[in-house]
């Protein structure tokens, strides 16, 4: 059994996402950071960095924050959703980066500046809405051709598409990236990812362009 401390969030979703495409038997908690709840001593003993999502693991006693790091573990742990070849395991390895180091923060400054305060950082907003539509741009070239971001379904794919599905909040018109919009309802189809949308509670539909 997987203790999973989240909330709606892209990287709290990618979590759970991925727990649920693993099958693995987990028990959501809800840290409700809109009543600051990430900054209570019992989490700050799970998460020293006062962010979810963070995991413990009862069957090993391995605990981990940061969603990129857990994703790594349970793909390890399971074997599943990760290349077994150097090049293959590398790739994933590296669109799983871009998405902490790029999309992540970027994307996370757009819902900052254009969603939670319009107009009170025009400059921010311009930054961050060009970066936005860039990011997309990358993405949208490497699905040319491609049914997911690296051959198969892995947990790069898990990382980057919650983020994707906040594409309003970033004013991106995801229709003008048809290779991202193509892989973002297909993997928007597939019922763990449904599942997976809604921990720790249902709060909205998945947005459907």
């Amino acid at each position: 059994m997987i203790d999973l401390w989240t909330w709606n969030t892209p990287n709290g979703r990618k979590v759970s996402i991925l727990l649920e495409e693993l099958g693995l038997p987990y028990q959501a908690h809800a840290v409700d950071i809109t009543r600051d709840q990430q900054f209570e001593p019992d989490f700050l003993r799970i998460s020293p960095n006062n962010r979810i999502p963070a995991i413990v693991d009862n069957d090993t006693g391995m605990t981990l924050m940061e969603s990129g790091a857990i994703m790594l573990y349970l793909a390890e742990k399971t074997g599943k959703f990760m290349p077994v070849d150097a090049e293959g395991r590398y790739r994933v390895i590296e669109w799983l980066m871009w998405q902490m180091g790029g999309i992540g923060p970027m994307l996370g400054q757009a819902h900052h500046f254009i969603r939670f305060n319009p107009g009170k950082a025009p400059y921010a907003e311009e930054r961050y809405t060009k970066e936005a539509n860039r990011l997309y741009g990358v993405l949208d070239r490497r699905l040319e051709g491609r049914e997911y971001v690296v051959d198969d379904y892995s947990i790069a794919d898990m990382a980057i598409w919650p983020w994707i599905s906040r594409y309003e909040w970033q004013s991106v018109d995801i229709i003008a990236y048809p290779n991202v919009l193509r892989w973002y309802r297909s993997i928007a189809a597939r019922p763990a990812v449904q599942r997976g949308y809604h921990v720790p509670q249902q709060v909205q539909d998945i947005p459907l362009p």
